[in-house]
């Protein structure tokens, strides 16, 4: 089981891209030790389009790669896989990488169990045969080999397209929407002191019963990164 500490910075849904670049910044300062976490926490999606093994997307985003392998042998780095970025494992060996079917993850803190997730392991059935058809290692392969033949234009033009989307929003009965959602996960809620997610891009927490949730804001948004103090995960 993983186990939190105190001091533990968590950051979530940066969305690197070509403008992007606040995420660069952040790892940076962890480098330089201007911030000295004692954990490392990346809620996913912290790429616009990150995936192992497709050389063009490890080529563009080559020195935030570089810079996290640096950090992850000063620093422990914990790494909720999103639906942007995955089959990491291989590009980060010395990071604690979970996928989408490892989450959520069972974590400790003091005498509390928290659960890790970026927050789209229970999405729709459509969404999840979609994510998992692009997680496969054959689908890669061929996805990798028609994207060199057309010379990185499919991939690289995703980039370009998806940073135009707005992901800066508010959702609507959010907190009615979660209260459904963690009523499917697989493991004991009543057991359960934090649940704690990226995905939404709300940076808003709620109490259900004994049980408290929070959705981190989207660093692309806000440039908020949260560190786990006491019984209280406080804004930067």
């Amino acid at each position: 089981m993983i186990e939190l500490k105190d001091g533990a910075i968590f950051i979530s849904d940066a969305h690197t891209n070509i403008n992007r670049t606040e995420f660069y910044e952040f790892l940076k300062r962890v480098d330089s030790k201007e911030l000295k976490p004692s954990q490392l926490i990346f809620m996913g999606d912290m790429f616009d389009l990150l995936i192992g093994g497709v050389g063009c997307l490890e080529r563009f985003y080559e020195k935030e790669i570089k810079l996290i392998n640096n950090i992850s042998k000063k620093v422990e780095i914990i790494y909720m896989e999103g639906n942007h970025d995955f089959n990491l494992k291989k590009l980060f060996p010395k990071v604690k990488v979970f996928p989408l079917f490892s989450q959520p993850l069972l974590a400790k803190y003091h005498n509390q169990k928290v659960l890790l997730s970026h927050g789209d392991r229970y999405e729709k059935k459509s969404y999840i045969f979609i994510h998992t058809i692009f997680r496969n290692r054959f689908m890669l392969k061929i996805l990798n080999i028609i994207n060199i033949v057309l010379q990185n234009k499919p991939f690289l033009s995703y980039l370009q397209k998806v940073q135009k989307k707005k992901i800066c929003k508010n959702i609507k009965n959010f907190k009615q929407m979660i209260k459904q959602k963690i009523l499917l996960y697989d493991i004991g809620l009543s057991e359960i002191g934090f649940v704690l997610e990226g995905h939404y891009h709300q940076g808003i927490g709620f109490e259900f019963e004994n049980l408290r949730y929070f959705n981190f804001s989207s660093y692309a948004c806000d440039e908020k990164y949260y560190t786990l103090k006491g019984d209280k995960i406080t804004f930067q």
